[in-house]
């Protein structure tokens, strides 16, 4: 498993802007020579990802997706597999780390953050099993959080929704592992050096100093060192913070 065999596939749902981690994710497993389908809610910037994939010779194809809706992911697995090969390597880095005080926190808002962050990776995970289990191969990882094992005001209703998508990365695990996948779980804590947060705090970057966030590329390393894990020694969650993040 992760040869660079023609006809591999991967497919990172969860893609924005350049400077992200669904478009790091993309391009590095794109760079070790699978066919890389890219998923996201806007198709100009999926498109932008993948004319960089491109012109740094790798193969990329963009797919609008709605990762909550089951037919939108079962689409884009299908196509994949059609226009690509093996599916080999799938990520669900979708997510929206929006706060509220609980108090306040409407039906609807709770609900649209379980959709995002656990439902969309359930949809995806499921669909992602059922063809690599014909297979008898595959990896299938997921992006959590702080929030993924810590719940903090005004956090709550995210801290719920990514601990339950952890859940369902844990249950996948026990429940296709022993059949030959992969399933890992990724917990980013601290703040992502990226375009969303140093676009909205500009000023948290300074604050945090030299390599105080978490580089976006070294993350995608990491997750392709999941992929590449020999089966003797798989591992089931990894977490990873800057060198001097407190925890």
């Amino acid at each position: 498993m992760g040869s660079n065999e023609k006809g591999q596939v991967a497919v990172v749902v969860g893609v924005g802007a350049k400077q992200g981690l669904g478009a790091a994710l993309a391009r590095r497993f794109a760079r070790e020579g699978l066919h890389t389908f890219v998923a996201g809610r806007t198709p100009e910037r999926l498109e932008a990802v993948v004319e960089e994939i491109e012109a740094s010779g790798g193969r990329a194809t963009a797919v609008p997706c709605d990762a909550t809706e089951s037919a939108e992911v079962v689409a884009l697995i299908d196509r994949a597999i059609e226009e690509g090969g093996r599916l080999d390597l799938v990520a669900y880095n979708v997510g929206n780390n929006q706060f509220s005080s609980l108090l306040d926190m409407t039906d609807e808002f709770f609900e649209n953050l379980w959709r995002l962050c656990c439902f969309g990776g359930f949809i995806v995970g499921r669909e992602s099993a059922r063809r690599m289990l014909d297979q008898g191969s595959g990896t299938i990882l997921f992006t959590g959080a702080t929030a993924s094992v810590r719940a903090r005001p005004p956090f709550t209703a995210f801290a719920s929704a990514k601990s339950a998508l952890r859940s369902v990365a844990q249950g996948m695990a026990r429940e296709f592992g022993p059949r030959g996948l992969h399933v890992g779980h990724v917990i980013i804590d601290g703040v992502i050096d990226g375009d969303q947060v140093n676009g909205r705090f500009p000023q948290l970057k300074e604050a945090r100093g030299e390599q105080g966030m978490l580089n976006i590329d070294a993350i995608a390393d990491a997750f392709w060192m999941l992929h590449t894990q020999h089966p003797s020694a798989w591992s089931q969650e990894l977490d990873l913070r800057p060198f001097k993040e407190e925890f």
